[in-house]
């Protein structure tokens, strides 16, 4: 019998209370109409159905509930999802099961049904700990309702608590974000992901950006440095650009994404890497909809296999992000592709501090992940522009 490959699920949730001002995922703010929600129950139940006969040889050891908020989608309409996830796939009995969370949507009776459901954890959008700036960003919650969300998550067993934060905020210094750290660090949360606001096109805050006091380049930078060196002196590794845990509390579905394992997304915008196919759904959910149910649209937007050479710099470009880094024997191996072009743009950047060797893997520094985008840009360059090891033979 073959040995069962891993595999990891992601469902998109695209509804919220509201849209906030940096934000530009696929989300529907506003009231649940149920009528849609219906519709979008029976369309993910038939995508699910039809997946899972195309997954008999995986165990699903991940599955994610990302939004939009599936805390205000509501436990019962997750439960059923995550039902008809375990009717149409195999889950591993120890499989990580998050949903992402609202302080503002997250209630005892929502999480007792999700953690008998077999929910084990959540992962709550925080992002500042001043209320005023959270009303700016155009949050629905104050910091309060976050530290009672932490603590009734505790309560009702969650013993896996993700808090997400922000800098770079509108008006921030170094010292207030070094505050929020400290202060947020009280409600000690196994896991924290720390983002730098991207303004982003097609945002509120896109079309008042001059006017909105960002902090500098220089600053933000400041404040990653900070992060680093604050969350790693209260116990929290770093493991990835923007995510810190406490050993052994890592997001196991997102290092999925990192470290080029397979997963599968059902919802629209929702992106897969799936038996050497990479595809996104449709990002419009009415007409997801209809490519699930009716047939009459196309469910996806785009599809399309991944040849070695980009496989390759996917692998390094993703590898990068984290502290695992890449490996020249395991480049080379899976990839039949030289190592040594990228070799001669490391050497001169670890003179800078910007790379370190690391069991054999090079690794960035927090240095160099204040600059991966430009060094990537370098050794994706020279991969370009060298031959397949086979064809040098």
């Amino acid at each position: 019998m073959n040995e069962l490959k891993p595999l990891g699920i992601y469902i998109h949730i695209p509804f919220c209370r509201s849209k906030c001002q940096y934000c530009d995922f696929y989300s529907i703010g506003g009231s649940r109409d149920r009528r849609l929600v219906d519709s979008y129950l029976q369309a993910i139940t038939l995508h699910l159905k039809e997946t899972g006969a195309l997954a008999t040889d995986y165990v699903v050891d991940t599955v994610y509930f990302g939004g939009g908020t599936p805390s205000f989608f509501g436990a019962d309409n997750l439960r059923r999802i995550f039902a008809e996830v375990q009717h149409r796939f195999r889950v591993d009995k120890d499989a990580e099961i998050t949903f992402e969370a609202n302080p503002d949507s997250v209630t005892e009776s929502l999480l007792r049904k999700l953690r008998a459901e077999g929910f084990n954890r959540m992962s709550l959008g925080v992002q500042s700990d001043r209320d005023d700036v959270l009303q700016k960003l155009g949050r629905p919650h104050n910091y309060e309702q976050a530290k009672t969300a932490v603590k009734l998550a505790r309560a009702c067993g969650f013993d896996n608590v993700s808090l997400d934060l922000m800098y770079g905020l509108p008006n921030q210094t170094v010292l207030q974000w070094e505050e929020t750290l400290r202060h947020v660090l009280h409600l000690r949360p196994d896991h924290m992901s720390c983002y730098g606001l991207k303004v982003e096109p097609n945002t509120p805050l896109w079309e008042y950006r001059e006017a909105a006091n960002l902090p500098s380049d220089e600053a933000q930078a400041e404040m990653y440095l900070k992060t680093v060196s604050i969350l790693e002196e209260a116990g929290y590794a770093q493991y990835e650009i923007s995510n810190f845990a406490v050993p052994g509390f890592e997001s196991r579905h997102n290092l999925k994404y990192w470290l080029g394992e397979e997963y599968i997304g059902f919802g629209p915008a929702a992106a897969s890497d799936f038996a050497g196919k990479r595809y996104t759904n449709n990002r419009d959910i009415q007409n997801y909809i209809r490519g699930v149910i009716k047939q009459d649209v196309p469910i996806l937007s785009e599809c399309e296999s991944i040849p070695p050479r980009e496989r390759a710099g996917e692998y390094v470009m993703l590898r990068l992000r984290t502290v695992y880094g890449i490996s020249p024997e395991e480049y080379e191996r899976n990839y039949l592709m030289p190592f040594e072009p990228l070799q001669r743009v490391i050497t001169p950047l670890e003179a800078h501090g910007l790379f370190e060797q690391k069991n054999g893997n090079w690794v960035l520094t927090p240095k160099g992940f204040l600059v991966s985008n430009q060094i990537i840009v370098q050794l994706q360059e020279a991969q370009d522009a060298s031959e397949p090891l086979a064809k040098k033979r």
